[in-house]
């Protein structure tokens, strides 16, 4: 080994779908970090990294590399980084958490690297070049790099400047829309309108840039639900970006929204609610040719995801199924879903154990604890994972 405490700095979150991809620290937390109901940045201050910072961790996440591919030629596995490749590196302390991060990333062989933390874009164009062409020159397998940014930022450089980070190697941006109607997006201080989401989602369209736009069922409430629905797909419906990703909203007691939960200003969602909620942005979703994904744990229906126009049906038909269930059935299910249990209200039928085993569950709490007790229960067991 070159040197057992070479390590690099990673941020604390990236989406569930860059969950196997190289992650990278660019910038630190989030500039804006004003939004009601985020809890990830709350009390840290935001700040750049110098180009020669992040190029020295991109240097040691290559010699990292390299290491785990030479011990891989020691234990007898000829540079393939596999089970007993994993073993070694978490079973040593010698091994930095950074080295275990490479390694992870080498087993799964995604070729992803995702650029943390909240808005890259923020740099200056020049200094975001110059990190990608080093990190494309240092990592010649990756085959895409994906990072976050805001709106409101990418609004601020021109289709030239964003095509020119494109080419450098950049692939694919994330962006929180939320919502697309206004009175929301004041409310909930996302610091940017429903025009200027459209305007910054076609110029990184127009630059060739892939384009997933986050869209928070439930932020809402009982209060607004219908014109979140509704605004949040005509917004869409302008942009048509490739990816539109659902995340459902929690409110932890941590995030400043929840507040709001306590003076009685704003009323969660139901998960019944919720389905109607998405159903009817769903049916509002037209002329685009995005993908739809609800790949996290938070969202109750994982199975709203397809290819617009084609699978618009099928997704509502999975929105339908779960209404059409028996309240104890939709409760079950709920029970299941939250738990990890299941996927998709078909799996109600496919393991009677399972169904039994929550049928008790639900029926023992609820003796105990009434209704109430039930979704509390439920509720906390969602809340494990924002």
């Amino acid at each position: 080994m070159k040197d057992k405490i070479l390590t690099f700095e990673q941020g604390p979150i990236r989406p569930p779908n860059e969950a196997r991809s190289l992650l990278l620290r660019i910038t630190r937390n989030c500039p804006w970090n004003q939004c009601l109901f985020c809890p990830v940045y709350k009390k840290r201050k935001f700040s750049l990294r110098t180009v020669d910072e992040i190029k020295q961790d991109i240097e040691a996440a290559r010699n990292i590399a390299d290491d785990i591919k030479a011990l891989s030629w020691k234990l007898g596995s000829r540079g393939v980084v596999n089970d007993q490749v994993i073993s070694a590196v978490f079973g040593s302390s010698r091994y930095s958490e950074s080295y275990r991060s490479v390694a992870v990333w080498l087993y799964y062989g995604t070729g992803s690297c995702f650029l943390q933390d909240a808005d890259n874009l923020i740099m200056k164009t020049a200094d975001l070049v110059e990190v990608l062409r080093f990190l494309r020159e240092k990592f010649p397998e990756i085959t895409r790099v994906t990072t976050y940014t805001r709106s409101r930022t990418a609004l601020r450089k021109s289709v030239e400047a964003l095509r020119e980070i494109r080419e450098a190697g950049l692939d694919r941006v994330h962006v929180g829309l939320e919502t697309g109607y206004d009175p929301l997006l004041k409310l909930m201080k996302k610091g940017v309108s429903a025009a200027q989401h459209v305007e910054a989602g076609k110029k990184m369209v127009a630059a060739g840039l892939e384009l997933s736009e986050y869209v928070m069922p439930g932020l809402g409430g009982q209060e607004m639900w219908k014109e979140h629905a509704v605004e949040s797909a005509k917004v869409l419906n302008q942009i048509n970006p490739h990816f539109i990703r659902l995340r459902s909203l929690r409110v932890p007691q941590r995030v400043p929204l929840y507040q709001k939960l306590v003076e009685g200003s704003f009323t969660m969602q139901t998960d019944d609610m919720l389905a109607e909620e998405i159903r009817v942005f769903i049916e509002t979703l037209d002329g685009i040719t995005s993908t739809v994904t609800s790949d996290h744990i938070m969202n109750l229906l994982e199975e709203v995801s397809g290819k617009l126009p084609e699978d618009k049906e099928k997704m509502l038909e999975v929105i339908k199924e779960y209404q059409a269930l028996a309240d104890d059935e939709r409760l079950i299910y709920r029970m299941g879903r939250r738990g990890g249990a299941y996927r998709s209200t078909r799996d109600l039928k496919q393991d009677p154990t399972t169904y039994e085993k929550l049928k008790n569950l639900v029926a023992n709490i609820k003796a105990e604890e009434g209704q109430d007790g039930v979704e509390k229960f439920i509720s906390e067991m969602v809340d494990r994972y924002v």
